[in-house]
């Protein structure tokens, strides 16, 4: 399969996007003002411990404390005793050796760990902990057992820590794994020595920005090739690969056309479409697609979709469409956390079984850790997509003042009825001469036809004079009431 990378630069941001068969499949935003620190290791100070949720704030440096609980710290998961409560392990003002897994997302802190882990091009250096693993990716359990052996034979007998193969290493030299493990290794000797002065918070390690990233944890043998249109950040991109990814070099391409990049391969109309709740599906179905504080639901219609023969097939045909799809989607809008789909119920549960499948198999592609399970009663079926970077909605947008995020406003026939209640409220408080709806344009116009009885009637039963003034600048859900 043909993958390229293409990648886009200005002085506010970075961008990704990762193009399969000619279709846009992922893009990773990364902005100067608010770069991401997943992967980023700081000596932290605790600032508060919370026995009742056994989790402790940590400042490490940002605008919220991080936060860190009693199973993310490393020397309790390798205790084989019963794990001490959190007052027992860390108390205020300690200072901390502690890694970021999460952004922060939302109203939440960045969640911490003590378990350090450094990515390397081939490898995962796992400083705390003594141990060869080996990406699950790498299927074959003959390849593994050989890679842990051609590792384990690598790695000196005074190396404390532990290293993780990475799915890209399977094919790698003895010389190439060697190198890597000498990198990792330099690398940790700075932090620790970093981490001898005991001033905190304080950053001790910054993991790679966006596009060094990219060339080290997405590019792959089907990567053929990285088109970058920036000639400055192509030179500094081609001096990283040449050092530490050499096999990607050659890929690089500097794009010197002078139609914008993301432009000629659709990738802006494609970023539009990704913000929208509505997906339309080639078969004439489509997808609803709406992201909650707690959790993300996918529901799949038929829409405008008759074309098999008869209305168990339509329903399969158009869930068998939406798992592309939704695998597709779940990686361009970077959705993460619990995700539940509704597909369309089917009765027969060979379908429901093919369905599945044809989803897990979508979802394959996806190097996101994931978990998905069966159907439901209700049939519905739950995954979890593991969340570290904030969605591509909630980066590009905000919510919407007018309606304050939740889609919809309330009626002009609403707010007038709330403006008559609040007008009889208030003159039963005060004994003004007059009183003055100011409101949107929408409002004034009901008052002043359909709901005119309605003013009328108020103003007869208070015995006072109501006027009105249409405010241009109000929402539709605005007003005031002044008493002159």
């Amino acid at each position: 399969m043909s993958v390229e990378f293409l990648l886009n630069f200005t002085p506010q941001e970075v961008r990704v996007a990762v193009v399969e068969q000619g279709v846009v499949q992922e893009l990773h935003v990364e902005r100067t003002a608010s770069r991401g620190i997943v992967g980023n290791i700081y000596l932290g100070r605790v600032v508060r411990v919370l026995p009742g949720m056994q989790s402790a704030f940590i400042e490490i440096g940002l605008e919220r404390t991080a936060f860190l609980h009693v199973a993310d710290i490393w020397s309790e998961r390798q205790n084989g005793d019963a794990a001490r409560p959190i007052e027992r392990i860390l108390t205020e003002g300690q200072s901390l050796l502690v890694q970021v897994l999460k952004d922060p997302i939302g109203t939440k802190g960045a969640r911490l760990s003590t378990q350090v882990s450094l990515a390397g091009r081939l490898l995962v250096y796992l400083p705390q902990d003594k141990h060869i693993g080996i990406s699950q990716r790498i299927g074959d359990e003959a390849d593994r057992e050989q890679l842990r052996e051609r590792l384990a034979k690598l790695v000196p007998e005074s190396e404390p820590g532990g290293f993780i193969v990475r799915t890209m290493a399977e094919n790698a030299t003895d010389d190439e794994f060697a190198s890597d493990i000498a990198y990792l290794a330099k690398l940790w000797g700075e932090i620790e020595r970093a981490s001898a002065n005991p001033v905190a918070p304080r950053l001790l390690h910054e993991d790679l920005g966006l596009s060094k990233r990219a060339l080290r944890d997405l590019a792959n043998d089907e990567t053929t090739r990285i088109r970058i249109d920036s000639q400055a950040n192509f030179l500094k991109l081609s001096s990283f690969a040449a050092e530490y990814t050499p096999k990607v070099l050659p890929l690089l391409e500097h794009y010197r056309g002078d139609r914008p990049l993301f432009e000629l391969y659709n990738v802006e109309d494609e970023i539009q479409k990704a913000l929208e709740r509505r997906v339309e599906l080639k078969s004439g179905g489509y997808l609803i697609i709406d992201q909650t504080e707690a959790m993300t639901t996918v529901d799949v219609n038929t829409g405008g979709f008759v074309g098999a023969r008869n209305f168990d097939d339509t329903i399969f045909k158009t869930n068998l469409e939406a798992t592309q799809a939704i695998a597709r989607q779940l990686r361009l809008r970077n959705l993460g956390g619990i995700i539940i789909i509704d597909f369309i119920d089917m009765e027969n549960a060979e379908h429901r079984d093919m369905v599945l499948e044809e989803l897990r198999k979508s979802l394959s592609r996806d190097h996101t850790k994931m978990s998905v399970n069966g159907f439901t009663a209700l049939g519905l079926v739950e995954m979890t997509r593991k969340r570290t970077h904030e969605s591509l909605a909630h980066l590009l947008c905000e919510p919407c003042p007018t309606c304050g995020g939740r889609g919809e406003i309330k009626t002009a026939r609403t707010i007038a009825y709330e403006i008559l209640r609040e007008v009889l409220r208030e003159a039963r408080q005060f004994n003004a001469r007059e009183f003055r709806v100011l409101a949107g344009p929408e409002v004034i116009n009901l008052f002043l036809e359909d709901e005119s009885q309605s003013l009328a009637m108020l103003s007869d039963f208070i015995d006072k004079k109501i006027s009105l003034q249409a405010e241009t600048s109000y929402t539709q859900e605005q007003f005031d009431i002044v008493l002159l």
